[in-house]
């Protein structure tokens, strides 16, 4: 665009003169505030380039996105080997067999007659060629000689017509399909590899769809007994389901863990829930929509503030940072001993903290993420030690984000669901599979059982 000439201030009148002030003054007015809000602007981007970068250790980030450090390429010198070790006998083999020497290695003389003690015994382990189980059943019938009516035969009673697959073949389906994440198309290959058993993937999907309400059954035998406990824990993680994100939430403690899938992280889900329950004591992080639920007391993960203390220390705070570090893992290391100690003592191991916590709330930071650190342990500083008195409450959420786990994981392979109904089952799969690993179940067994009908074993 080719400039405009400025005009002749000689040749103007004075109106016009006023005019033109008028004008100039409004563009340096106008170039003032846009100078302004870029300088503004290239400050907060300024110190966002200052912050500490965001590591497993100061953040939530997993470990799996942490810089590795290089090897130095030197090699630690070889520890001395340990005594060997032998695996342990099978306690109940299907055959046994006994060798017995009918003539001896050095003179070959003949030994039929002379006693010979055990000396050595180890054990031959081997898988038998897998091979599927069919049963033909046929159903006769013909016509009754008395009334001339059409009759068939009854089938058995576990061979009833419908379904080929029996409840074993679907529980292996289900293991490996919500266990190890395999998709339909490897799972259909490795059944005709290991099983020599061919099977299309949409029978796959009907033998998960019809059994969605045996473990719908389960998950609300193992939702009623976390109800009626006192103590309830909770997180929350992405899910990807019909392309839209949706969360996957997690109530659980002690021997039992319920799982939902829904399209909200508000506080509607815990409502939905819970219904009419409120549990004494709540452990969770500091997420507003997992507050305020507990009826008596709150307590909030110390591992994420420990995180928090450790990026403002990052950050250049190195006065009350570190402080509150080592004022949680003092909390930390008393919780571990509660089993060791007296209540009186865990009372006063508990005003000893508050105290120490008074002295250094009156800290000034050094930088505004010490400060934003300081007002968070303001906010909950009512939640922080609630678990050195009651011995039911871990110190962290840690437990939480363990069950979510292989949730993550799940989604990492198959990238989610493509329908509500796949989402839903597979919570309810979640909630029997981790359930089942808390009371010391074994995960096939405990598919099997729910198949099967009959509760799983609670821990007494």
């Amino acid at each position: 665009m080719a400039m405009v000439p400025p005009p002749d201030i000689a040749t103007l009148s004075s109106s016009e003169k006023d005019a033109l002030m008028t004008e100039l003054l409004q563009r340096m007015q106008m170039l003032e505030q846009e100078n302004a809000a870029l300088k503004a602007e290239n400050a907060a981007l300024r110190e966002k380039l200052n912050k500490p970068t965001k590591t497993p250790k100061n953040s939530s980030r997993p470990p799996s996105q942490g810089q590795k450090s290089n090897a130095s390429g030197k090699f630690k010198p070889k520890r001395k080997a340990h005594p060997g070790a032998h695996r342990p006998l099978h306690p109940n083999p299907n055959r046994k067999v006994d060798c017995r020497s009918e003539r001896c290695s050095h003179c070959q003389a003949d030994l039929s007659g002379v006693h010979q003690a055990a000396l050595h015994a180890y054990d031959h382990i081997e898988i038998p060629p897998i091979e599927p189980d069919v049963t033909r059943v046929t159903l006769h019938g013909g016509v009754c000689p008395c009334c001339a009516k059409a009759f068939k035969a009854e089938p058995p009673a576990d061979l009833a017509p419908g379904s080929p697959f029996g409840p074993n073949l679907v529980a292996w389906v289900l293991y490996l399909r919500f266990t190890h994440a395999i998709s339909f198309e490897r799972l259909a290959r490795l059944l005709l590899d290991l099983f020599g058993l061919e099977i299309s993937e949409g029978a796959l999907v009907n033998m998960l769809k019809s059994s969605r309400a045996a473990f719908a059954a389960q998950t609300a035998l193992i939702r009623e007994r976390l109800l009626s406990g006192t103590v309830l824990q909770s997180d929350e993680t992405g899910m990807r389901v019909t392309k839209a994100t949706w969360w996957m939430w997690v109530f659980h403690h002690g021997d039992s863990a319920c799982f939902f899938i829904r399209p909200s992280r508000s506080k509607a889900v815990v409502r939905e829930f819970l219904e009419d329950y409120q549990p004494d004591f709540w452990v969770s992080d500091r997420y507003s929509a997992q507050m305020g639920w507990a009826k008596k007391e709150h307590q909030v993960c110390l591992a994420h503030l420990l995180r928090d203390a450790n990026y403002a220390n990052d950050a250049g705070d190195a006065s009350f940072a570190p402080a509150l570090r080592d004022l949680l893992l003092e909390a930390i290391a008393v919780g571990r001993r509660r089993e060791r100690l007296k209540d009186t003592t865990l009372k006063a191991y508990a005003a000893k903290l508050e105290r120490k916590l008074d002295q250094l709330l009156s800290v000034v930071p050094d930088c505004d993420q010490g400060a934003k650190l300081q007002r968070a342990i303001k906010k909950y500083r009512q939640h922080l030690f609630v678990f050195i008195t009651q011995r039911e409450l871990p110190s962290t959420n840690n437990g939480s984000e363990q069950a979510l786990r292989p949730g993550v994981t799940y989604r990492k392979v198959t990238n989610g669901f493509r329908s509500k109904w796949g989402a839903d089952h597979y919570a309810d799969v979640r909630s029997i599979l981790e359930t089942a690993r808390r009371r010391g179940i074994g995960l096939l067994a405990a598919i099997r059982q729910t198949l099967a009908g009959a509760p799983l074993a609670a821990v007494p």
